[in-house]
C-alpha cells in the first residue's frame, strides 16, 4: 500500500514503480523530514485536530524515527516510495492507527518543498566553510607570496608586472562572493511551504506563522500554488555553485599552464599530482584538471534543472522529482573539490626566479608613456611615442632598456637621462598604489580587507 493507492485496483508494474520511486535520492533528506514532521504534529494538536494523548503519541513515536536515522537503524522496506511514506509507515508500526493521523492537511507536495528547503539551510554553512577554507589557502599564499613579482597578463600575451600576491588575491574575491550568494539564498530559503497542502492550502485552523517560526522560517509562503512549486531556490543554489565551480576552473587552468615547464612558475606538490601509465617523467596536474572539467558538470547541473523548470504550469508537478538530484550532486561535487584545491594551494611551491626572468623591459611601455605625461605630454600623443620607441626596439633586436639616450632623443626631446629608471619593475609596481592597484602598500591594504571580510 502506497500513500495514494487507495484510488487503484492494480499496483504499479514494477518498472514504472521503480522510475516513480525516489526513495535512493530523497532519504537524504530524512532527518530534516522528521523534523518537518514533528513540527506539523505540533500544529495540528495546537489547532486541536490532534488530541492531546494523539498529538504525543506521534511526537514519540517520530522522536523515535529520529532516533533510529541518525544512528544509522532506520529498516527501509520495498514498499517505502520515497522518505515520507517510510517515516510514515515506520510511524504506524511503532505507535498504530494515530500514526496515519500525521498527515492530516498535509500533502507530500508541501512536505517535500519544505524538506528540501530545511535540507538546503541546514547543509549551507558546510559548502560555506570550505569556500572560505579555499579562501584562508589564498590569503596564506597572497602573504606568505608578498615580495615575489610576476608577469601579468592579457590575452594570455604578457602586460605588466604584478605581485604574486595581487595575483593570488585576484581569485580571492570571486570566492568571496561567491559566499555572499550563498548567504543572500539563505535568506531567501527561509520560506516555508508547509501547510500549503498539495496546492490549495491547508483545510485545518493552522497558524503557520508559528509553524514557520517553530522550524526556524522567517515566515509562511504567501501564496500556497507557488509554495509547492517554487525551486528558484534550487535554481539559486546550482547558479552559485556553478559559478563558484567557473572561478575554480579559471585558477585551476591557471595553474595547470603555469606549472608546465614553458613557465614553470609553480612546481607541483607530489601529493596533488599524478603520473604517467607509459610515461616515467611525467608529473601531471590531473587534480587541477580535475577542478577544471568538474565545472562543466556544474554548469550542466544547472542548465538541466532550468530546462526542467521552464516548461511546468503553476503548482506541482512530477518533474519536480528531478529537482534535488542535482542540487545534491553538485554540493557533493563542491565538497569533493575544494579541500583538495586548497591543500594543494598550500603546498605549491612558487619559483620567483621564473617569474622574474619572464619580466622583459618591453612590459614597461606603459611607464614609458607615463614618463612622457609627466614630461607635460599628452597621454595620446605619448602612447603613440611609447609604441613607436617599441617598434625600434623590436627592430634593432633589443629591450627597451638598452636603447641609447639619443635615439630617444630623436623621437622626442621629452625624454631626459632619467628615463630608463621606469624599466625597474619595482617602480612599475610602485606606481600602481591606488586603492586595488598592485603596489606593495595597495596589496598589503587589500590583505588586511580580505582579512575583515573574512572575519565578518
Amino acid at each position: 500500500m502506497t500513500l495514494w493507492s487507495g484510488r487503484f485496483e492494480a499496483g504499479l508494474d514494477p518498472l514504472a514503480w521503480e522510475l516513480n520511486a525516489s526513495l535512493p535520492v530523497d532519504r537524504r533528506m530524512a532527518v530534516q523530514d522528521v523534523r518537518a514532521s514533528l513540527a506539523w504534529a505540533a500544529a495540528l494538536a495546537r489547532a486541536g485536530v490532534l488530541s492531546a494523548s494523539e498529538g504525543a503519541d506521534i511526537q514519540r513515536g517520530l522522536k523515535q524515527i529520529l532516533t533510529e536515522f541518525e544512528a544509522g537503524l532506520f529498516a527501509f522496506q520495498p514498499q517505502d516510495e520515497d522518505i515520507h511514506s517510510a517515516v510514515e509507515r515506520r510511524l504506524v508500526e511503532l505507535i498504530g492507527p494515530n500514526g496515519g493521523r500525521l498527515h492530516t492537511g498535509r500533502s507530500r507536495n508541501d512536505q517535500v518543498a519544505t524538506d528540501f528547503r530545511l535540507w538546503l539551510i541546514e547543509n549551507l554553512p558546510a559548502l560555506d566553510g570550505e569556500i572560505r577554507r579555499m579562501q584562508t589557502a589564498l590569503l596564506l599564499r597572497a602573504q606568505t607570496d608578498l615580495p615575489i613579482v610576476m608577469p601579468g597578463y592579457t590575452h594570455m600575451q604578457r602586460a605588466q608586472p604584478v605581485l604574486l600576491s595581487h595575483w593570488w588575491l585576484s581569485h580571492f574575491w570571486p570566492l568571496q562572493r561567491d559566499r555572499e550568494r550563498l548567504a543572500q539564498l539563505g535568506g531567501r530559503l527561509r520560506v516555508l511551504p508547509l501547510g500549503s497542502g498539495a496546492l490549495a492550502g491547508t483545510a485545518y485552523p493552522i497558524d503557520r506563522f508559528a509553524l514557520a517560526e517553530s522550524l526556524g522560517f522567517a515566515a509562511p509562503c504567501q501564496n500556497s500554488l507557488d509554495g509547492v512549486s517554487d525551486r528558484d531556490f534550487a535554481a539559486e543554489f546550482l547558479f552559485g555553485a556553478a559559478l563558484c565551480g567557473v572561478h575554480l576552473s579559471r585558477l585551476c587552468e591557471a595553474l595547470a599552464l603555469f606549472s608546465t615547464a614553458e613557465f614553470a612558475f609553480f612546481e607541483l606538490p607530489e601529493a596533488y599530482a599524478t603520473g604517467s601509465s607509459l610515461m616515467p617523467q611525467k608529473k601531471n596536474p590531473d587534480l587541477f584538471e580535475l577542478g577544471r572539467g568538474q565545472s562543466g558538470r556544474l554548469i550542466g547541473l544547472l542548465g538541466g534543472l532550468l530546462t526542467m523548470l521552464k516548461g511546468l504550469p503553476s503548482a506541482y508537478d512530477k518533474d519536480l522529482q528531478e529537482d534535488k538530484a542535482p542540487v545534491f550532486a553538485a554540493f557533493d561535487t563542491l565538497l569533493r573539490l575544494l579541500p583538495v584545491l586548497s591543500g594543494a594551494l598550500a603546498e605549491m611551491q612558487a619559483r620567483p626566479e621564473r617569474m622574474r626572468a619572464a619580466i622583459d623591459f618591453g612590459m614597461m611601455a606603459t611607464d614609458l608613456a607615463d614618463y612622457l605625461v609627466g614630461a607635460g605630454v599628452a597621454f595620446r600623443e605619448a602612447h603613440a611615442l611609447a609604441a613607436k620607441m617599441v617598434r625600434i626596439a623590436l627592430s634593432s633586436g633589443v629591450g627597451l632598456d638598452a636603447l641609447p639616450l639619443e635615439t630617444y632623443r630623436a623621437v622626442s626631446p621629452a625624454f631626459g637621462e632619467d628615463l630608463y629608471a621606469v624599466f625597474a619593475p619595482e617602480s612599475s609596481l610602485a606606481r600602481r598604489a591606488a586603492y586595488g592597484g598592485t603596489a606593495l602598500d595597495a596589496v598589503q591594504a587589500q590583505i588586511e580587507e580580505a582579512l575583515r571580510r573574512m572575519e565578518d
